[in-house]
Formats: structure tokens, sequence, C-alpha cells
């Protein structure tokens, strides 16, 4: 299905005026071009790429106001109580730092206006397709929200909401997965493709990524703000791994990484996963102060082999045994106290 008959909107395609010719021409041109670029100071080349970066964001955010516009177009801009407009269905953001958005509607006002539809369930109420953070910024400012109001089924809405969002780039990778994951649940392949802008191999990466990583380890680490589907994938892999006394999520949800940035908690709970490092140097024998032989110590970089000798000390090999366990035990608590300082 296309975005097109589900919202009624169609972006402009590039203009096609080009004749053969002129093609021909350019495609003759190009090994000129080619030998002035390798001729470009490469301090020239990086001011033009960084051009062509911020180039390429506004035209990014141009396209994501034209969304806006063409969904509200020959609609009356309206304003609502704050308090009679809910969330859309499906959650797409993480709670995160809204403080500039705020000052800027407080000296500005709000100057685009969020798109809502009529709640289905509920009359005299309304429903978010897109604009939660300006909805939560104004809301919090106790001023009215300018909306446009839309007639919008269940797939229109959540297309709007997802195309919105992906032109503006403001969403993290973790809350497109998260997004895609929901939509999943309640739609069509088709609807989700078109809302998240991915092909079905990406979609169905992000699907798989969320169902190997627990909700409770997600929302205490919250959108991680730069932090990619590689690092996360890297997460997955890592809790797979992981024995079941180290407790992602509790220490995740702990009151020392809850004061980090978010990006800086997904780092702490990467490095909380990875295995210790058992450190080198240990003696190929271990002896007693007399010099009595213990034991024989073989490392690799994937395990220690401790071999004692029963014929020489079979007492001491059912001691060692014996006390492994209380030795583990003490181990853990420690470990514990240390993640609860």
């Amino acid at each position: 299905m296309s975005r097109k008959h589900l919202l009624d909107i169609s972006m402009d395609a590039p203009d096609a005026t080009t004749t053969a010719e002129q093609r021909a021409a350019k495609t003759r041109a190009m090994p000129l071009l080619g030998v002035a670029r390798k001729e470009r100071d490469p301090a020239t080349k990086l001011t033009a790429n960084i051009g062509n970066a911020l180039r390429e964001q506004n035209d990014r955010l141009g396209r994501a106001e034209e969304i806006e516009r063409r969904l509200a177009e020959g609609r009356v801009v309206i304003e609502l109580d704050a308090s009679s407009i809910e969330p859309s269905f499906v959650q797409d953001r993480m709670q995160g730092d809204i403080d500039g958005l705020r000052a800027s509607i407080r000296e500005q006002g709000q100057q685009v206006p969020i798109l809502v539809r009529p709640h289905p369930a509920q009359p005299a109420r309304y429903q978010v397709a897109f604009g939660h953070r300006r909805l939560r910024a104004v809301s919090e400012l106790g001023l009215p929200v300018r909306a446009v109001v839309r007639d919008l089924t269940d797939e229109q809405l959540v297309v709007a909401q997802g195309q919105e969002n992906n032109e503006r780039e403001d969403l993290t990778f973790i809350e497109k997965a998260r997004f895609a994951h929901k939509l999943n649940k309640q739609f069509s392949r088709d609807i989700v493709i078109a809302a998240m802008s991915v092909d079905k191999s990406n979609l169905s990466k992000m699907i798989q990524l969320v169902d190997a990583l627990p909700p409770e380890l997600i929302d205490a680490i919250g959108p991680a703000t730069g932090i990619g589907r590689p690092s996360w994938q890297q997460l997955a892999e890592l809790l797979e791994k992981a024995p079941s006394s180290s407790d992602p999520v509790k220490f995740a949800a702990s009151n020392e990484i809850q004061t980090l940035p978010s990006a800086d908690r997904f780092k702490a709970v990467v490095d909380h996963l990875k295995p210790r490092r058992i450190a080198r140097g240990l003696p190929d024998v271990m002896s007693t102060p007399n010099g009595d032989r213990l034991a024989q110590v073989t490392q690799s970089k994937s395990k220690v082999e401790i071999t004692i000798d029963r014929k020489a000390t079979p007492d001491f090999v059912a001691f060692v045994l014996e006390r492994l366990p209380a030795l583990y035990q003490e181990h853990r608590a420690k470990h514990q106290r240390k993640q609860g300082e």
C-alpha cells in the first residue's frame, strides 16, 4: 500500500525534463570532472563535504515541514485544551529533554501546529498523529495547543506519525526500532514499511533486535542518542552470553547509573556485561612459601586451568572442592556490595 493512497499526499519527484543529448553531454564530462576532483585541495574537499551535509539536513527538515503542510492543507488551525489530547496509541518516543523546545515556544509561541484526529472512542477528545514533543512543551507551559484536526484511520495515523519522524531524524535508533516492533504487532508489513521508510530486511533486523532485549532494560537505558544498530546488536549478544548473576536491568536502574546521560548509561551497561579479563602473569606453578608444589596453572584467552596432583596432596584436593562453592558466594557478595555503594 503506498503512502499516497494512505495519506492522500505525494512528494513531488525531481524535474525529469533533461534531454538525451544533455544526459550524454553530462556523461562525457564526467572523466574531466573526476580529474578536477583529484586535483582539489583536501581542505576544500572537507569544506564541500560539510556544506553538502548541511544542505542535506536542511533538505530533510524542509521535506518534514512539507509533509506537515500538505497534511494540514485546507484545514483550519484551531486551539485545543492540552488536557483533551492523548498521545498516539502507538508510542514512538521515550522521555527526553525538551528544555530547548519549551524555551523556544515560551519566547516565540508555537509556530508549527500539531496534527490530531478525533478520538475514536471518546467524544470531545483527540489523539496525536505527530507533534508529541510540542504537545508536551505547550502543556507544561500551560498554554492552549495549536492543532489541525483531521479524520484519520489507524493506518493513516501511524504512517503520518512515522513519516514525519523519519524525515526529521530526531528519533534515535532504539526508539525507531521499538516503534516498528509495536506497529508490527498491529498492522501489516506494508503499513509498517510505509510508516518506517525501511525495507523488509532492515525492518526484520529491528524487530528481532527488540525481541532480544528486555523492555525493562531499554526503559532503564533510555533513547541513547548517537547509539546505532551495531552497538545495540553488541548489547544483545553480550546479554545472551552473560551469566544470570550479572542482572543488567538492576544495574541499569541503579541510582548511580541513572544519574548518567542516556548514551553513557548504555555504555556502562555494555562495560558491565563484558567478560572480565583475568590478569596475566599468574605463575605456571603455584607453590607454598616453603616451596612445596600445589598446582599447575595453564592459561589461555578463554579459560584458566588449575591442575592439582591428587597423589601428592589428596586432602588438599578434597578441601578445594569443598570450599569452591563458598568462595564463589563470597566473590558474588563482594561484587554486589560494590554495585550497591
